[in-house]
């Protein structure tokens, strides 16, 4: 097996392997090769011998490695872009919804491919579920990542920064409304690093960029649903099918719209958390295949026919008369 890390991020990977080697896994089993993926990811991923690519990345670099495989005819499982709706119905318990979706949006920096980053909220209770969002956001422990009482760090480099920046810079010239955040952050210590604040959008679109396409950081976009039918609208409105939650009091309902989410995976008053045992895929611009469960162990694996004839009666299908079987 060979591990290909992001560029900028190999150092838990190549840890993890030292661990491995001393846990006994014999040398050659697992390699760990860093690098850019430009080169690095291109070489391996193209290169005749892989029989099987799995890859967590962005959608176009999961076009690009897709056709690599396929002019391998290697096996081929991506995990790619998503861009999740939270659905919140008026008879949820509103302040575990803003503790999740607070959870949900704001862990890792918003650099996952689950993260919150559409709330979507029944119009009765959208102020005040909005309104406590942002003001716990706002409340959120931005530091370095060795500090024990940091709760959110930066993103991943400067490229991403100005990514994040310049999509938030569009949405309010488009017409968006921050209600916390909106810029790097000025906090002492933390105004050379990569330190987005947790930022909240209203007054957003549907078809406004920001709430079509993946930030990748700490920022939620707010929208408004009429009923049932609405809010599936607005979650399926999107290019990519990763994940969803859905908040409300009635099994029935949750159930109910969790059928028509053009989604992979769908929690129930919850968001973010997972099981191994859960199959990891979504449909979509999202990707491919799935990771984990015994979904993930088939798509590992080779299915073998051996048929076998215990006939003991002769056979012979040209003899005169027809063959006998």
């Amino acid at each position: 097996m060979i591990v290909k890390p992001p560029g900028f991020a190999p150092c838990s990977i190549l840890e993890f392997a030292e661990l491995m080697k001393e846990a006994g896994l014999p040398d050659g089993v697992l390699n760990v090769v860093p690098g850019p993926g430009g080169v690095i990811g291109e070489a391996l991923c193209s290169h005749p011998t892989i029989c099987r690519i799995d890859l967590t990345g962005g959608t176009d670099t999961g076009r690009q490695v897709g056709a690599l495989a396929g002019a391998n005819l290697a096996a081929y499982t991506g995990e790619l872009g998503g861009k999740a709706p939270m659905i919140v119905f008026d008879d949820s318990d509103i302040d575990q919804v803003v503790n999740t979706v607070t959870f949900g949006t704001f862990v890792a920096a918003g650099q996952t491919c689950v993260t919150g980053a559409r709330l979507l909220v029944q119009e009765s209770i959208y102020d005040e579920v909005v309104s406590r969002v942002a003001a716990k956001a706002g409340k959120i422990k931005l530091g370095l990542p060795q500090d024990p009482k940091t709760q959110m760090g930066p993103v991943i480099d400067a490229n991403s920064l100005a990514n994040i920046t310049s999509m938030v810079d569009g949405a309010v010239k488009d017409g968006a409304t921050i209600l916390t955040g909106g810029k790097r952050s000025q906090l002492p210590g933390l105004e050379n690093g990569y330190y987005y604040e947790p930022t909240v959008l209203t007054d957003c679109r549907p078809d406004m960029y920001i709430v079509q396409e993946e930030v990748f950081g700490p920022v939620v976009v707010c929208l408004p649903f009429k009923d049932e039918a609405h809010a599936i609208e607005l979650a399926n409105d999107s290019p990519y099918g990763l994940a969803a939650a859905i908040w409300t009091r009635d099994v029935y309902r949750a159930h109910r719209v969790a059928d028509y989410l053009d989604v992979g995976i769908i929690w129930v008053n919850d968001h973010h958390r997972n099981d191994p045992s859960s199959p990891w895929g979504g449909c979509k611009d999202t990707g491919i295949g799935r990771e984990n469960g015994l979904e993930a162990y088939r798509e590992y694996t080779q299915t073998k026919s051996v048929v076998g004839n215990k006939e003991p009666t002769p056979f012979d299908w040209v003899q005169e008369g027809g063959g006998r079987r």
